[in-house]
């Protein structure tokens, strides 16, 4: 019997860099991925991708910049009723409405803008 010796400590402590965490945490982020898939693929313990997860949530994680082009806007919620068309500027604005969801944009959106939002409410469930 031969005994081949380890070198080291038995456990092996990694340090991620901030950006390779948020990388991988935004893996996780794409739709039809799990977790334990996108951490076994870069080797990490599922739970400290979770606790990623957990930071990026909290703040503490800056993610990347998404590469498809999503938009983000503010959105306030109201009665339908209760919507005036003789709010300064609402003349000129465009407005989107599907069933009970109107959704007033900015007066200067481009028809590219427009296009994009009614794709992501055609898109919702």
């Amino acid at each position: 019997m031969e005994v081949l010796p380890v070198g080291g400590r038995g456990r092996r402590n990694r340090k991620w860099p901030d950006e390779l965490k948020a990388r991988i945490v935004a893996e996780t982020l794409v739709p039809g991925t799990t977790v334990n898939a996108v951490a076994r693929r870069h080797g990490v313990p599922a739970n400290h991708l979770s606790s990623w997860r957990t930071l990026a949530r909290t703040g503490r994680l800056v993610l990347p910049a998404p590469e498809d082009p999503v938009e983000f806007a503010s959105l306030i919620v109201g009665p339908f009723e209760d919507a005036s068309r003789e709010e300064a500027g609402a003349a000129d604005r465009p407005e989107i409405v599907m069933g009970a969801v109107m959704i007033r944009l900015e007066s200067e959106a481009s028809a590219e803008r427009i296009v994009s939002v009614v794709r992501g409410l055609e898109a919702s469930p």
